[in-house]
């Protein structure tokens, strides 16, 4: 529901700028945003999420003049929705025997994982800090307090305020400022997003995956986003919060651990991931806490997959009656199946090459380029001319220059749903993370090649092979699909007229009427063309 109904009506055009997130709540994504969208659906579905609300999209398109004047004028707005919170949590911000802290997070209508500001613990001082080793311990009082420090720094670039309502106050804005930041604008770039919408700004109670032995934060995947295979796949971090799994900063475990140290909660887990996927019609990447041996779910997105494991889960949804053929072609990008008929390493040439590293096959595929340890160095290369790979001891939102330069990603540590992972994903690049430490400074400025099928790193720019139609059942499958539905027959020979595979060319061949053409991608061709078929 709206908050200060009032006030709403004295402002007009804000009738919508302060939201509740729960189980009543049935708000369009065009106004909380995915991740505002998201918690109402899991608590629909009758899923524990932690209690929020949100500063509105609709709100915030204005903070593009001056985001500090928007929160001066919606901050009653905000205070109403931080009582709301009080009163459906039972805790007190700011003070009390039973302190209530907060994650403020972004939500914008396109995901961009990573890019924008979050910040943790927010609502703490020494007297909070002071409740929190009364009412639990004294080591997990003061991690939550030197988290939140560390954290506020990072995002607000100052030392925190010792005034809680103050602390929020700059959380907010570093969300809201973080819109135009440099990584975000290169994100935005790349992907050719230019939607007029800026961001909502989530409140959202704290779990604590840092409170005792049966405590922890991970990731869940209903299906592996790097290979398409169907096994659920995700990271464990005991006596951890959500930062520490996405920065990389500390190893996971697998999902597997879970399930022996915590039966119960891991059963839980998978059984929500497999609602969560069915709601969505779609694979789910599920952020959650365990907080004291009880399961919270943070967020639930579509998620971000690798070119190959795009062509696979489509196929495999489609074949499952989840998703129709039209669906199937919907799910794979002209960008993708480039990237999922790239290259792989012939054995002979991989087993040939000097191995300098192995870690996780992060994501698919195979790369050789210059190896760069700061995105600085990356665009530099890349504009000079030079193919180059990023390798860093771990990524941050602000490597995303860097990232868009390169041709692969290697990190030093980090696991599989690190911030690396998941964009490399994102981006259709090959990745390799947690190779150890200390490889930057061996490479660097040396041509390498990552194996993102392996895992691993080897000296030189290898020759690679390609995964086409012809050999690979997948592409075969969709092959077929596309051109049962493609009002344009593609050949890979023969004499018909040439056509590049790019969507405005085919485009225009059939606003011509040509129904027979010639294109060194044909399968491209094919999916662009019944792509457009199937809009029209």
């Amino acid at each position: 529901m709206a908050l200060n109904a009032q006030r709403r009506g004295e402002h007009g055009a804000h009738d919508h700028r302060v939201l509740t997130l729960d189980a009543d709540s049935d708000h369009p994504r065009a106004l909380v945003g995915g991740k505002g969208r998201a918690l109402g659906e899991i608590a629909r579905l009758g899923l524990p999420v932690p209690p929020a609300f949100c500063l509105t999209i609709a709100w915030c398109r204005e903070c593009a003049v001056d985001p500090h004047a928007v929160l001066d004028e919606a901050w009653p707005d905000v205070l109403d929705g931080l009582k709301a919170l009080q009163e459906r949590t039972g805790a007190t911000f700011g003070g009390g025997e039973r302190p209530l802290l907060v994650a403020v997070r972004s939500s914008g209508v396109t995901s961009m994982p990573g890019m924008l500001e979050t910040v943790l613990d927010v609502g703490i001082d020494d007297a909070v800090a002071d409740a929190l080793a009364a009412r639990y311990s004294p080591g997990f009082a003061r991690d939550t307090l030197d988290r939140f420090r560390r954290g506020y720094r990072r995002a607000v670039h100052v030392d925190p305020p010792t005034d809680p309502y103050e602390q929020l106050r700059g959380a907010m804005a570093a969300v809201l400022e973080s819109w135009t930041s440099d990584r975000v604008l290169a994100y935005r770039t790349h992907h050719r997003l230019d939607e007029p919408d800026r961001v909502a700004v989530l409140v959202q109670a704290m779990v604590f995956g840092n409170l005792d032995a049966e405590s922890g934060t991970g990731v869940l995947f209903t299906r592996n986003p790097a290979t398409g295979s169907p096994e659920p796949f995700g990271e464990w971090l005991p006596t951890g919060q959500g930062d520490d799994v996405v920065s990389g900063a500390r190893d996971c475990e697998t999902l597997d651990v879970l399930a022996r140290t915590m039966p119960d909660v891991h059963d839980e887990l998978l059984a929500a991931g497999i609602r969560l996927e069915q709601h969505g019609a779609d694979v789910q990447d599920v952020e959650f806490t365990v907080e004291a041996g009880k399961l919270w779910l943070l967020q639930s997105r579509v998620a971000q997959r690798s070119a190959r494991a795009a062509v696979r889960l489509a196929l495999a949804l489609h074949d499952e009656g989840v998703i129709d053929e039209a669906e199937v072609l919907a799910r794979v990008t002209p960008a993708q199946l480039r990237a999922a008929m790239a290259t792989t390493l012939a054995p002979e040439t991989r087993l040939a090459a000097r191995l300098l590293a192995t870690g996780l096959p992060a994501s698919p595929g195979v790369a050789s380029g210059l190896a760069c340890t700061t995105s600085d160095a990356a665009v530099d290369a890349s504009d000079a001319g030079h193919d180059v790979i990023l390798v860093r001891p771990t990524t941050s939102p602000d490597d995303m220059a860097g990232m868009v330069a390169a041709r692969g990603v290697v990190t030093e540590v980090g696991g599989a749903t690190s911030h690396a992972a998941i964009v490399a994903r994102e981006l259709g690049l090959p990745a390799v993370v947690g190779c150890g430490s200390g490889l930057g400074a061996v490479v660097d400025g040396t041509m390498i090649t990552v194996d993102g099928d392996s895992g691993e790193v080897r000296a030189g720019a290898l020759e690679p092979t390609v995964w086409s139609a012809a050999d690979t059942p997948e592409l075969h499958r969709l092959d077929d699909i596309a051109r049962r539905v493609s009002p344009l027959r593609v050949h890979a020979d023969g004499d018909h007229p040439a056509l590049d595979a790019s969507e405005d060319a085919v485009a225009a061949a059939l606003a011509s009427g040509l129904v027979d053409a010639r294109s060194p991608e044909p399968l491209v061709a094919t999916l662009v063309a019944a792509r457009l078929g199937l809009a029209t």
